[in-house]
């Protein structure tokens, strides 16, 4: 039996395990999709920043993160308990032992991508990898590149980055998108200069699911010269990705959102022809002075793992995600009116499914849903009660910005969890709606936009 299946009870048993008789085996869901009775019911209870939950809610963040795929915990777990060697000890078998497997998941993370495994660098997480993507490359080539081109709907990290370059006296373009939320790719070619060092598209938006064309993108910085830097955190082992094909020079990864564990990704920088970066943290000169720091063996066991897994499964999970999301919609449209797809259907990844609903307050209709673990938005801006600035780009207005819910499905999210959510969607939207004065007007078919609202 695996590892992590004989610890993982004992671990798991809160306050003991008082009967020796096995307890039932229970379905592997997100969260416990099924009713218990009144007694399991008040053991789950769940209270935390002032909110009472009967039982962890579902789970539908999976843009956010995603559970660990067990498969992975059990290649990780012997590199935390037995096989714990620094993979950078050179005198002795505990080193070389992690030193191997720490190149062992490097080539699957390659072979994912398509890929020389001496191309793959570990960092923390895909926000590091953006970070010295973009501010690498301008700071190696600032001679003669001074011009920085990317979306106005990148992640946070990206923009700020390009921020951060601007205050060094570098210029960035912020090209928009189009209302499904895709770029012009006329226009980006457009957009390139002769002082381009640097094209940045993210492959799958972490808000909306689009995906831009990057073969196109790529093929078109590989025309004028200019390195593609795509963040695909939100891609990778979701869609088919070779950096070959595509024309991609550099791209950020994260373990945590295929499945694998946080803390730890990887940057793609290609050879041939090479690109240059000039590091972002100084030390040991671990990752050929890429990026220095200890590599963490279990960490990067665990997304090693995580891709092999993605091959092997994506095409099931795809089409799995692609069910589950046609149910989801159908069966809140179904029942729900004046609801608003953000983001192209056409060219999405179905795991991700952004919804604005009209005449309902957003923060509302999410602490309505506590006993669903969804999102308004990034996670890394959820906190701001400002609209999702992605959203806004797309050219919503800010009343149905506010409105947005982003739904995540996974490997993971079964049928009934899907139902669940549809209903407990309906409830709250009908429920805030039969409060909305706003929802009364419009259905007596008063413009609501030609109103002059007076200001106390």
């Amino acid at each position: 039996m695996a590892l992590s299946r004989r610890l993982l009870p004992a671990l798991l048993c809160r306050g003991g395990c008082l009967s020796a008789s096995p307890s039932p085996a229970r379905a592997l869901y997100t969260a416990a999709a099924v009713p218990a009775d009144a007694e399991e019911e008040e053991e789950e209870a769940v209270t935390i920043k002032g909110v009472r939950i009967s039982g962890r809610p579902l789970y539908m963040d999976m843009q956010a993160t995603t559970p660990v795929d067990p498969r992975v915990l059990d290649a990780m777990l012997p590199f935390y308990l037995s096989r714990y060697g620094n993979p950078h000890s050179r005198t002795h078998l505990y080193g070389w032992e992690s030193d191997a497997a720490v190149e062992e998941a490097r080539a699957r993370v390659a072979a994912l991508v398509g890929a020389d495994s001496r191309e793959i660098f570990f960092t923390s997480g895909a926000t590091e990898c953006n970070n010295i993507a973009v501010k690498g490359v301008m700071r190696f080539y600032r001679d003669r590149r001074r011009h920085v081109i990317t979306t106005q709907t990148e992640h946070k990290c990206v923009l700020d980055s390009c921020r951060y370059l601007q205050q060094e006296g570098f210029e960035v373009t912020y090209l928009p998108v189009r209302p499904d939320g895709l770029v012009d790719v006329a226009q980006l070619a457009d957009a390139i200069r002769p002082d381009t060092g640097l094209v940045s598209v993210m492959a799958v938006n972490n808000e909306i699911g689009v995906v831009q064309p990057l073969e196109e993108i790529g093929r078109i910085c590989r025309e004028k010269g200019v390195p593609f830097h795509t963040d695909a955190a939100q891609a990778l082992g979701k869609i088919p990705i070779d950096v070959n094909q595509m024309g991609i020079g550099l791209m950020s990864l994260s373990a945590h959102k295929i499945y694998g564990p946080k803390g730890v990704g990887a940057l793609y920088l290609r050879r041939r022809p090479r690109i240059r970066v000039e590091p972002q943290m100084s030390g040991g000169g671990q990752e050929r002075g890429i990026r220095s720091g200890t590599v963490p063996t279990p960490l990067v066991v665990g997304f090693g793992a995580a891709c092999e897994i993605a091959a092997k499964e994506m095409d099931y999970d795809y089409r799995r995600a692609t069910t589950l999301q046609q149910r989801l919609l159908d069966g809140i449209r179904g029942q729900v009116d004046d609801i608003v797809i953000n983001g192209s259907m056409e060219h999405r990844y179905p795991g991700n499914l952004n919804l604005s609903f009209a005449y309902v307050e957003g923060e509302s209709l999410l602490m309505g849903l506590k006993e669903v673990a969804v999102s308004s938005g990034s996670a890394c801006t959820s906190a701001s009660l400002e609209p999702s600035y992605v959203l806004r780009a797309l050219g919503v207005e800010e009343d149905m910005a506010h409105t947005s819910i982003r739904f995540g499905i996974g490997r993971f999210t079964t049928e009934e969890e899907v139902d669940r959510a549809i209903e407990l969607t309906v409830h709250q939207v009908k429920k805030l709606r039969d409060m909305s004065p706003l929802y009364e007007m419009a259905k007596a078919g008063i413009d609501l936009k030609s109103i002059q609202w007076a200001q106390h």
